[in-house]
């Protein structure tokens, strides 16, 4: 078979798969049951006003109850149907009883949106094995827990939905994320494989990586090493509008792929760029990173090892720089 004849029958299933997706009906949020796991704060209650907004039942799961209650209370003020259920996502039994409280109290669940992450910054001396065990719980072995309570609901109709939350960490390392790349570069793999399994029951998996967004998560970021240093430069990447996107922008981008049932969505040019390059020129861009990583701090000696918040490491001298990103953390219940 010749590269012309590979070419022209990829090109067609290319073009039948585009032609079956436009004769799809449109997919509407209106009475849909959603749960959104992380969904007390920062993207995860961004994604559940929005869904709140289109009429979306919502389901919003996380371990710290008081959060909870204070999302749920937003989002019914806005009239939006709203269960919140604590929740420890890595835990495969509670998650399996959270599913089935969903389930009973909207009469079914239509989408999952795997949001629920933490975020590690600092250099990988400083990092331990725990540490790299903690974001596979969290980022890879929370989703596998809700996809296996889930699957059996969302497949009934043959057109459910799930949206995996990872990050452009999972497609290409980022210096002093190690644990965080970690863990989403498993996430990408399960996602884009459920993806092909889940197809013949109708249901659609779409991998969402998205660069750096406003959400106000800079302030619970887990540091390490030079903490103030550290904290610097990711609080500084993370709220700049050149580096960083709007979290309701992100937020809509999100729920069409999802409507769409998109097999992935990478968020933000720079994003895109990253994962092009590393793509084409693989040994130039892990050289890039490399340089990237010896500009950053160095590591720090037995303190670097102790973790804090980016608020206990915030130096006085980066609010400026943080402003929209700090505006974010209140919007967003990040503080």
């Amino acid at each position: 078979m010749t590269r012309r004849t590979l070419a022209m029958g990829a090109a067609t299933i290319g073009l039948a798969a585009w032609a079956a997706r436009q004769l799809r009906e449109p997919y509407h949020f209106r009475g849909r049951s959603v749960l959104i796991t992380g969904g007390s704060r920062g993207l995860g209650l961004v994604l559940a006003r929005e869904l709140a907004r289109e009429g979306a039942r919502l389901t919003i799961v996380a371990r710290d109850d008081d959060e909870l209650g204070q999302a749920a209370e937003e989002l019914r003020s806005a009239g939006a149907d709203v269960l919140a259920i604590p929740c420890d996502v890595t835990d495969a039994e509670q998650v399996e009883r959270t599913v089935e409280a969903a389930v009973r109290h909207h009469g079914g669940l239509d989408v999952l949106i795997n949001n629920a992450g933490i975020i590690q910054v600092g250099p990988a001396d400083n990092m331990s094995v725990d540490d790299l065990r903690r974001s596979l719980d969290v980022h890879l072995w929370a989703a596998v827990h809700t996809v296996r309570a889930s699957l059996t609901h969302l497949s009934r109709n043959r057109d459910g939905r799930i949206v995996n939350i990872a990050s452009i960490g999972g497609k290409v390392a980022i210096p002093h994320l190690l644990p965080y790349s970690v863990g989403k570069f498993a996430l990408v793999g399960f996602s884009e494989g459920l993806r092909h399994e889940l197809l013949r029951y109708g249901v659609r998996v779409t991998t969402v990586c998205p660069g750096l967004m406003r959400t106000g998560s800079h302030l619970r970021a887990e540091v390490r090493g030079q903490h103030e240093k550290e904290y610097g430069w990711f609080a500084t990447m993370a709220s700049l509008p050149l580096t960083s996107i709007d979290a309701r922008r992100a937020a809509r981008q999100i729920l069409d792929a999802c409507r769409r049932g998109d097999a992935e969505l990478i968020i933000t040019t720079q994003a895109r760029l990253a994962v092009m390059a590393n793509a084409v020129c693989p040994n130039l861009a892990s050289d890039v990173m490399g340089w990237v990583a010896r500009a950053l701090p160095e590591p720090a000696g037995p303190g670097g090892d102790v973790t804090r918040t980016g608020l206990q490491s915030r130096p006085a001298w980066t609010e400026p720089l943080t402003a929209l990103g700090d505006r974010a953390a209140v919007e967003n219940k990040e503080i």
